[in-house]
């Protein structure tokens, strides 16, 4: 398969954040095709003149083919240990899943960026920052043409599933919003400024590695 200017592979495209990065991938005049993967065809996207759907019922089914030929790939594919239903599962999608897609890319000439999360340390005693920050270090490992990581707060958008911390931190975000205009590092972010800054970093980003916090993403 050839390039033809850039062209978007993307997992996890029919959540929070999945859905506004198609939608801006959609709208950047740098990419010219966008595939996502999907365990079933989601409507909106059908029209969208770039998107073309790839459906999976099981993700750690992609091979090798699947992934050829793209200039980047995006992951905004995660969970909570509550809605994927155990600590094992929650480990499964956020670690595994993520692992596999990147092992796939690697030695290729593709860009991943990776949606993680903010405290995401292999060694922290709270098992989600910590599984996160597993994933970063292995990511590291891998012989990748060039990786973005991002580190969003608690997202501002509206879920189909209830998370109630960041409900709650919604409904205190629209009361200080317009208090509080500067940006600092726990301000929660909207799933439209990540999306953004990922768009940024696809078209931007020269250095091999980089990691964009909270900060970054307020402020691109």
């Amino acid at each position: 398969m050839t390039f033809t200017k850039n062209k978007a592979l993307v997992i996890g495209a029919t959540g929070l954040v999945g859905k506004s990065l198609v939608e801006q991938l959609q709208e950047a005049s740098e990419f010219d095709a966008i595939t996502v993967i999907v365990r079933q065809e989601l409507d909106e996207f059908k029209s969208f003149s770039k998107v073309q759907q790839f459906v999976l019922e099981d993700f750690l089914l992609l091979n090798d083919q699947d992934v050829n030929g793209y200039t980047h790939a995006f992951s905004c594919l995660g969970s909570t240990i509550k809605k994927a239903g155990s600590k094992q599962k929650f480990y499964a999608i956020d670690y595994e899943i993520n692992a596999h897609f990147a092992d796939l890319i690697q030695d290729k000439q593709t860009h991943l960026l990776l949606v993680s999360a903010l405290g995401a340390n292999s060694s922290s005693i709270i098992f989600y920052n910590r599984v996160k920050g597993q994933l970063e270090d292995y990511l590291q490992t891998l012989a990748l043409s060039k990786l973005s990581i991002f580190h969003p707060s608690l997202l501002i958008g509206e879920r189909r599933e209830q998370r109630i911390l960041e409900n709650v931190a919604q409904k205190i975000f629209l009361v200080v919003k317009d208090v509080i205009k500067k940006p600092f590092r726990y301000k929660p972010v909207t799933a439209q400024q990540l999306a953004h800054t990922m768009v940024v970093a696809a078209n931007t980003q020269m250095e091999t590695f980089k990691v964009y916090d909270n900060l970054a993403i307020q402020t691109t």
